[in-house]
């Protein structure tokens, strides 16, 4: 069979028409490798509004909702409490059980706005795993994971390792409003279900200061209400170690790839 004859029109034609679609098919794959990603979800997740207590799974403990929580000026260690709305706190006497959102989160954007008294403790665990700690730590010059801001220590038989410190001591006094705006990126996992990247607090700042930036968590830390580790877990609050109060909570779902 004789080869086609190219320089006829028609073969012209016919070969260009092949380059043609072999071109706009290699601009479609480009296309398709550079497209972005879809956008993240618009829609963010208010968990504590200081209206009720919907966002947080029963039982509740002796958390609560108060008009307002003032350090006592008799007893700077506990709250003076006024009832009402717009304030979550850890019962009247300042230690109960944890609190869990409803709410499952993975990779998410959190605004957090806390205060204590003076000397006492909190946490706030991401998917019920990764604590970033609450301290009173006004004035500290030396820093170490436990204070306020820091990611607390993970146990390795049996034994407390790693811990973050946080870059600045950005506490402000106990009985003020401080705030924490966090980025978490989720674990994740192959098709088996067999962990791939650690957890990562991209970015953390606290009172308006970057504490800490890219920081993986290899394992839940110390105090974490799960010893596994999953693509998604509920927010907790840790009501335990002392009085704390919660005002805004506030969670955004992202796509951090």
């Amino acid at each position: 069979m004789m080869p086609p004859d190219y320089t006829t029109p028609v073969s012209r034609l016919a070969k260009r028409g092949m380059t043609f679609v072999a071109a706009l098919a290699a601009l479609g794959q480009a296309q398709a490798q550079l497209a972005p990603p879809p956008p993240p979800p618009k829609t963010n997740i208010t968990i504590n509004d200081g209206h009720s207590l919907t966002g947080w799974k029963v039982p509740l403990g002796d958390w609560k909702l108060v008009q307002s929580a003032r350090p006592s000026a008799g007893k700077p260690k506990a709250f003076t409490l006024v009832p009402g709305l717009g304030t979550l706190v850890n019962g009247d006497k300042g230690r109960t059980g944890n609190l869990l959102s409803n709410f499952q989160h993975g990779d998410v954007r959190a605004v957090i706005e806390y205060m204590v008294p003076m000397g006492s403790n909190s946490g706030v665990y991401f998917q019920g795993r990764y604590e970033i700690q609450i301290l009173d730590s006004l004035g500290k010059k030396t820093l170490t994971f436990n204070d306020n801001g820091a990611i607390y220590e993970h146990v390795v038989n049996g034994k407390g390792v790693g811990g973050n410190v946080p870059a600045i001591n950005a506490s402000k006094a106990p009985g003020e409003w401080q705030k924490l705006i966090v980025t978490f990126r989720a674990p994740r996992f192959d098709a088996g279900g067999k962990k791939v990247e650690n957890a990562k607090f991209v970015k953390v700042s606290l009172n308006g200061q970057v504490i800490h930036h890219n920081v993986e968590v290899p394992a839940p830390t110390r105090g974490s209400l799960f010893k596994d580790e999953k693509p998604n877990g509920p927010i907790m609050l840790q009501g335990d170690h002392g009085p704390v109060a919660f005002r805004k909570i506030i969670l955004k779902p992202v796509k951090l790839d």
